[in-house]
């Protein structure tokens, strides 16, 4: 009893906004993200709970196709395009949740 007291929230994906280039994830505790690399996806890994949402993203006027996939534990992020992308993402906190902005560009 005591040790579920003292351990922390687990992480759950509540939303996803798209913004520009860009994906607003929004979650209820400070995110911890593995980015993996492969040929022209973005793959970003998180040890979190969350339904899957999917969608699409315009980079530089092209579309984008996202989904978050369960595997095993995590959820994963999958950018795919016709071209390579590159991702650049930051955490932030605002009131009380945590956005995790994930910008997208082409190689």
């Amino acid at each position: 009893m005591i040790g579920r007291a003292l351990q922390p929230d687990p992480l759950w994906l509540e939303r996803v906004d798209v913004v520009d280039q860009s994906l607003h994830l929004w979650f209820n505790v400070e995110p911890s993200v593995l980015e993996e690399h492969a040929t022209g996806v973005v793959n970003l890994r998180f040890q979190s709970f969350g339904r899957q949402f999917k969608g699409q993203v315009s980079v530089n006027g092209r579309q984008a196709n996202w989904r978050f996939e369960r595997e095993r534990r995590d959820l994963v992020l999958r950018v795919v395009a016709a071209r390579p992308l590159r991702s650049v993402w930051h955490a932030e906190q605002v009131d009380g949740d945590w956005r995790l902005v994930v910008s997208l560009s082409e190689q």
